[in-house]
């Protein structure tokens, strides 16, 4: 019998080549700005550079918030405050693709902090339950926890009484904004991290999941498909979950950590957990989509990628299973500012998708910043993707006005 990805090859795809649709939202200024960003960020040598210098202004405090805030922030960020970010909510709304508020301040590591974090993102569940522009919130566990003793935890070290407390603490934050978003019927990701810290990261999740997934999939986890172990986690925890009778909520992902997992391997004189190659990762992530498809009695995904083979591949595996396009329980994200030509593109074929729009001070979202330039850089091809669809949508628009 012909699997599904046999089966789905003459399913009809979406085209993700319309940059009529892609950047119907950007007004030709905007486009101008664009084009610009990732003609600029498609040469490697001058990210590292601008990025170089950018750190390097923070530490001698000059005065270079203003310049920033009007190019890189404003291309991947939505603002400072969740109030600021309301016009990019609704811009995207306008194109039928739902926010992520994503708090994306980093670096802040003591309890008062954890315990602010823990206040932001209960503003981006409320502000979820208001309506139905923010399907999700999100957190990472790390923002109002100590990766420290997330570790030591997993290691299973021996806390003092100190550690007990604090790692109690995490729980109830954990647990605190998952009541919330359950009380608030907002669906709420628990970001993956290093896989150090993961296992514990995960046991909280699950945990989450028995509590409050039973009438309705409230808690996603996370799964990093570039793991050699996570599809066969995937694969557990759904036995799990339909043996004790709750949702599993899954967000599927290729994994952000490449290069420091693989470091501390070789530091630590330990099996990388890493796929050798990208295309076991391909492999991983498409077979983990076709899997939870075929249990979509028991799990709801969230395709977390910039990949449009995958994006097209679990298309045609809807097609093939009779699955609506505007199933609740599968959802496409992207971040914002890169990959609009999957966003809107299936958004505007009635599939659920919605943008990461991550917000905070300036200051404090450099990291971020800084990692998707990075990331432009090291995926293959991307940000000359971008360029070239950014470039193909000038054109277009120059040859309707001559017209």
């Amino acid at each position: 019998m012909p699997t599904i990805v046999q089966r789905a090859a003459t399913a009809k795809s979406v085209s993700f080549e319309d940059t009529s649709i892609a950047f119907s939202s950007q007004s030709n200024g905007k486009l101008r700005k664009t084009y610009w960003m990732f003609a600029l960020m498609n040469r490697g040598w001058l990210v590292n550079l601008g990025t170089f210098f950018i750190k390097l202004a923070f530490k001698l405090q000059l005065p270079v918030k203003k310049l920033i805030k009007s190019t890189i922030f404003e291309q991947f960020c939505g603002g400072e405050t969740i109030l600021d970010c309301e016009k990019t909510i609704q811009k995207l709304h306008q194109g039928h693709v739902g926010t992520i508020l994503d708090y994306s301040v980093e670096g802040e590591d003591s309890e008062a902090s954890f315990d602010e974090t823990v206040l932001e993102i209960l503003r981006t569940i409320e502000r979820a339950s208001q309506s139905n522009d923010i399907p999700f919130s999100v957190f990472k566990v790390t923002g109002i926890g100590s990766a420290e003793l997330l570790e030591k935890v997993q290691n299973g070290d021996r806390l003092t009484d100190e550690e007990q407390d604090a790692y109690q603490r995490v729980r109830q934050r954990v647990d605190t904004l998952c009541r919330r978003a359950s009380e608030r019927s907002v669906r709420i990701f628990i970001d993956a991290e290093e896989s150090w810290i993961q296992d514990t990261i995960d046991a909280l999740a699950y945990e989450m999941m028995d509590r409050y997934n039973h009438q309705q999939c409230i808690v996603y986890t996370t799964y990093q498909l570039y793991r050699t172990d996570s599809f066969s986690n995937l694969k557990k925890s759904t036995a799990t979950a339909r043996s004790k009778g709750y949702m599993l909520g899954a967000k599927l992902v290729r994994g952000a950590y490449i290069e420091k997992e693989r470091i501390r391997a070789h530091e630590g004189e330990y099996l990388d957990p890493i796929h050798l190659t990208k295309e076991e990762t391909d492999r991983d992530f498409n077979e983990a989509v076709a899997f939870c498809l075929e249990n979509r009695d028991t799990v709801s995904i969230c395709l977390g990628t910039h990949n449009e083979y995958s994006c097209q591949y679990c298309i045609s595996a809807m097609q093939e299973l009779r699955i609506a396009p505007n199933d609740s329980h599968i959802w496409f994200a992207q971040l914002l500012g890169m990959s609009d030509n999957i966003s809107y593109n299936l958004a505007n074929a009635g599939y659920n998708v919605a943008k990461y729009v991550p917000y905070g001070p300036v200051e404090a979202v450099m990291p971020y910043l800084f990692r998707r330039a990075a990331e432009n850089k090291s995926i293959a091809g991307q940000s000359s993707r971008e360029y070239r669809l950014v470039k193909k949508e000038r054109l277009r628009r120059k040859g309707c006005q001559s017209k």
